[in-house]
């Protein structure tokens, strides 16, 4: 065997010797790096972190592991101390946003973990990563008040601006016609959600946006403000659009926009038309 053949195969030998021992090692060191989070967490009294940490595979492991087989009954009497302090914690939680949302007077529902300001604004408060989504976007924070105040400000977004039910439905029973005629579509058959929402969005442009494209002079409509404007049109009352047609959303699971039917729930719409009204 020449020089280099030797060398080759002495490698691959140390190798193959190598390769389960440094698996054992690194296993090992997940292992107590689990432990030394758990004691980490319980030097801040973290019941939240430990309550997440303890229902990981890697803490199973550790419990199974014959070298820390007497971790198992102190997990133990950490799971039940964490999960009492987190009870402990939600209940406070929700008695302190409900009490602070009335005195703003913000309207909730609190179905823990997930709470609804009016139609249309969801949210859910994630308290292993001590963060709050609301409407999709990430609060990071667990902090009722801080939690108020950003729902407060959704509300103010998507609420609290002048809002004209009729002038809304004729907006949109103008794009929907127009749609209709360009594509040849029959009166009162549905048209394409996605295709409307675009040309929707475009009808609200001011003139001097179509001569100058600047970003900065872009009128944005988002979806979730075009979901609310739907209910608040459906709350309203006012029957249909001027000319009496009534505005008709079509489910579908393909090509969709969620948006909030005439019940106020989320629904996927793929289409939308207006028909005669027969009452």
């Amino acid at each position: 065997m020449n020089k280099e053949s030797f060398l080759q195969n002495t490698q691959e030998e140390l190798k193959g010797i190598l390769r389960p021992f440094q698996q054992e090692l690194n296993n090992g060191q997940r292992l107590a790096n689990c432990l030394k989070l758990c004691i980490r967490y319980a030097e801040r009294d973290d019941f939240l972190q430990i309550d997440e940490l303890l229902r990981t595979k890697i803490a199973e492991n550790v419990e199974q592991e014959e070298a820390l087989i007497n971790c198992k009954p102190v997990f133990d009497r950490l799971r039940e101390y964490a999960r009492e302090q987190v009870e402990k914690y939600r209940l406070q939680f929700i008695e302190n946003f409900e009490r602070l949302a009335e005195e703003a007077g913000l309207p909730v529902e609190v179905d823990f973990p997930r709470f609804r300001v009016l139609e249309g604004i969801d949210g859910e408060i994630v308290f292993s990563k001590r963060i709050t989504i609301i409407n999709k976007k990430t609060l990071k924070s667990i902090d009722p008040r801080r939690i108020v105040t950003a729902a407060l400000r959704v509300k103010k977004q998507l609420y609290d601006r002048p809002f004209d039910p009729q002038k809304f439905i004729d907006g949109l029973y103008e794009t929907y016609a127009g749609i209709s005629k360009t594509d040849n579509i029959a009166q009162g058959n549905p048209v394409p959600i996605l295709r409307f929402y675009l040309e929707y969005v475009i009808s609200l442009q001011s003139k001097t946006f179509f001569t100058n494209m600047d970003k900065a002079k872009f009128r944005g409509y988002s979806l979730e403000q075009f979901g609310v404007d739907i209910w608040r049109y459906f709350k309203a009352g006012i029957g249909g659009a001027s000319n009496g047609k009534k505005l008709c959303l079509d489910p579908g699971r393909n090509y969709f926009l969620w948006l909030i039917d005439s019940n106020g729930e989320r629904r996927q719409i793929s289409g939308i038309s207006f028909l005669e009204d027969e009452t």
